[in-house]
């Protein structure tokens, strides 16, 4: 009997129907039945789910032979159904990676609920993914599994049968089945919650809701959405069988309002000519199944007294109101606009201040930050500020002023300051004067193309604008450099009159400064059980792939390292599982690197600062031929690597679990990858820049050979072996908000 049976009813789908099979059958928990109801749609969807299912023996084909609609399908599959939960998903929708997985540990951790409620995003036709709005009422925190009178709040969540995993005993004890009709769902998730003795949640994404430009039933234009008064009627009809629940009637009630308004007034759903007897329906179900002293919102009254035409009225009055507002903000940003502008005028008029300097950063900190440490070391005199982005103000470094963008503050700093620094660049509007210095530290040693050279690679490229890109470059007086490969790669891609300055990362300085107490304060920080081996997984940004989400299975890959393995996962995506920590957002790269005993990575530029940390790199080179064809590599990384190279997750795995990835091989290969790429990593380049840029020294301070170096080991170097017990809870996450 499989864990899971899925259920994806398919009608007029070919275009989206194979993303969602294989979404299902890629899930990295195999113990799944996937029931597939061919609801006799016109297209190839029945072929499309023979091939599966002659290919994938977990695939079970259901063929109707006339065509039912959304609900019955779903029970057709229902009826095949042998697995311990069910599992509903549409066809044009999809479940992320790992989702059962996560659905099947939660389920564990509860003690198999009766009903399992998980979160969704919408994902757009455009390619953009916005979360549910409601995904705090998911929290994970307090008592579980719990009844819906413990959560009430859940009701707010989408009324949907995909976004729940549902105990089939529960579900065939109770006699649930779906009626025809339009929102089919609506009288099956009330019933199902409203009698659920166990509930719990699981706040993770684990659906992503595809919204399609056209063909939605939902936004399909029809009387058929009439249906939705028969699904209310049949969601009163079960409450009034069981007395037991007449406390929910005043939330069913608001719930039907509010849904019947929504319908009511989405454009394109009902036809032109039915709103006023739809109102009128509205009105008889208002009277119906009113509540006494049931609160109502104001827009409630127009249902119950069916103002069709004061409804449309009130619109109107809503509408003119907001474009009113709409102008009234529009006008005041413009003035607000025009006033910043001649403040920043004047302010250019108005003596350059040389003792003040002005950071940023475009994620996290790096070298700008590691640089207004030294200003403030190397060049006391200085005043430093730090220009804090919104949703960034975590990754302000503690020492400085912080600018918030677009204030008076702001464009005094950048007008009269005399030292800007950034790795990314300001705003297009800043006019650089006379006598200011620009110091530009870039975003480390390139592997990838980069400036001018991704003319050549479009998908790579994107928007970006080379006009203003070089007007930019024209600013620059001083660029930061690591190496050679660095210098000479910037000044191609880059031109331009600006001094190079190959004096090593400083962001990489903390590298040779940092103490074995430092280490241990970090790890705690984030969650890692002591004793443990903490893998840092930093991929590259695929610029071939809309959806950016990891190679490896990494689940996978730890249950086969075994229990003394955690990872540090820093994805592009939010990751979850035992024993992987989300470091998505964490705002210092390189404490994460020091926290950590070993990195795994691609082709992401934070293998060459590690190298200064003489730890243990593997490089994942599964993908390098398309990776190479999209955006460009300036050499070959599995002919002149770092450490262990592996082109496949088996191959990785053997790496890790033979030891190869600290052995001596490795080690050979590490030490020539720095003696290339770090020869000026000793822990002082901030300050070699600040007596450059600031004290005016000509003559950089002596490096320190490689063999003298002495970066602070790993924690697996000092700490006794241990083995991680599996977490009764999930590891801390460290997110930047």
């Amino acid at each position: 009997m499989p864990r899971f049976s899925v259920i994806v009813p398919a009608y007029k789908v070919q275009a989206y129907l194979s993303e969602c099979l294989d979404s299902v059958l890629s899930q990295s928990y195999p113990d799944l039945e996937l029931i597939a109801v061919d609801d006799c749609s016109p297209d190839a969807c029945g072929a499309i789910i023979d091939e599966y299912a002659a290919r994938d023996a977990r695939v079970k084909p259901v063929h109707l032979a006339e065509n039912q609609g959304l609900g019955r399908a779903r029970n057709a599959g229902l009826a095949e159904a042998a697995g311990d939960y069910l599992v509903f998903l549409d066809s044009d929708d999809t479940l992320t990676p790992d989702a059962l997985r996560s659905v099947a540990d939660r389920l564990k951790e509860t003690g198999d609920p009766d009903v399992l409620v998980y979160d969704y995003a919408r994902t757009y036709w455009d390619g953009r993914t916005v979360r549910n709005q409601l995904a705090a009422q998911l929290t994970e925190q307090g008592r579980a599994p719990f009844r819906l009178e413990d959560r009430p709040g859940l009701l707010r969540v989408l009324m949907v049968a995909w976004n729940k995993a549902y105990r089939r005993d529960f579900v065939r004890a109770h006699g649930f089945t779906f009626p025809p009709g339009y929102y089919e769902d609506t009288p099956w998730t009330f019933p199902v919650l409203l009698t659920a003795e166990s509930i719990a949640t699981l706040d993770r994404v684990c659906v992503h809701y595809r919204q399609r430009r056209q063909g939605s039933i939902l936004g399909t234009t029809s009387r058929r959405h009439f249906d939705l008064f028969e699904q209310y009627d049949r969601v009163f009809a079960f409450v009034g069988q069981r007395p037991e629940l007449d406390r929910w009637r005043p939330e069913l009630f608001r719930r039907m309002l509010d849904h019947y308004a929504v319908v009511f007034t989405r454009r394109g759903r009902l036809p032109r000519g039915s709103h006023g007897d739809f109102l009128r329906r509205a009105r008889a179900h208002y009277r119906r199944y009113h509540v006494p002293g049931a609160r109502v919102r104001p827009r409630h009254a127009l249902l119950r007294f069916g103002l069709h035409r004061t409804f449309r009225a009130l619109q109107l009055a809503a509408a003119v109101r907001r474009r009113m507002l709409k102008g009234a903000v529009k006008l005041a940003r413009a003035l607000r606009t025009g006033a910043l502008r001649l403040h920043y005028r004047i302010q250019l008029r108005l003596p350059l201040r040389s003792d003040r300097a002005v950071f940023a950063a475009r994620e996290g900190r790096g070298d700008p930050a590691a640089l207004e440490e030294a200003f403030r070391t190397h060049a006391p005199h200085l005043g430093t500020a730090w220009i804090a982005r919104p949703g960034r103000e975590q990754a302000a470094p503690p020492g400085p002023r912080r600018l918030t963008p677009g204030t008076a503050a702001y464009w005094s700093a950048l007008a009269r300051s005399r030292y800007l620094v950034s790795d990314g660049g300001f705003e297009g509007r800043l006019r650089k004067r006379a006598g200011q210095v620009f110091v530009q530290t870039q975003q480390g040693t390139p592997l990838a193309h980069a400036g001018l050279d991704l003319l050549e690679r479009p998908a790579a490229a994107r928007d970006t604008d080379f006009a203003e890109l070089l007007r930019g470059v024209d600013q620059w007086d001083y660029v930061l450099s690591g190496n050679r490969h660095a210098t000479l790669t910037c000044e191609r891609v880059h031109p331009g009159r600006y001094t190079t300055l190959e004096y090593g990362l400083p962001r990489n300085d903390v590298f040779q400064r940092a103490t074995t107490q430092d280490v241990a304060r970090l790890r705690a920080s984030l969650g890692v059980p002591e004793g443990a081996v903490a893998v840092l997984y930093a991929p590259a940004y695929r610029d071939h792939l809309r959806t950016q989400r990891p190679l490896l299975d990494l689940e996978r890959v730890l249950r086969r390292l075994g229990p003394r393995f955690v990872l540090l996962a820093r994805t592009h995506t939010p990751v979850h599982g035992a024993r992987i920590i989300d470091v998505c957002g964490h705002p210092d790269l390189a404490a994460l690197c020091l926290a950590s005993d070993a990195l795994l990575t691609d082709y992401a530029p934070v293998l060459f600062d590690y190298a200064g940390l003489d730890r243990p790199i593997v490089v994942h080179a599964e993908d390098w031929a398309a990776y190479e064809a999209a955006r460009g590599v300036y050499f070959d990384l599995r002919a002149f690597p770092p450490g262990a190279v592996a082109h496949s997750e088996d191959e990785l795995i053997d790496i890790f679990a033979t030891g190869h990835w600290r052995g001596s091989r490795s080690a050979q290969l590490r030490a020539a990858f720095r003696e290339r790429f770090c020869p000026w990593d000793d822990g002082r380049a901030a300050e070699r820049v600040v007596r450059r840029v600031v004290l005016g020294e000509t003559e950089p301070a002596p490096v320190v050979p490689l063999g003298d170096r002495t970066p602070v080991p790993a924690a697996c170097a000092w700490s006794p072996p241990a083995t991680v017990p599996p977490p009764s809870v999930p590891l801390p996450v460290t997110e930047s908000h």
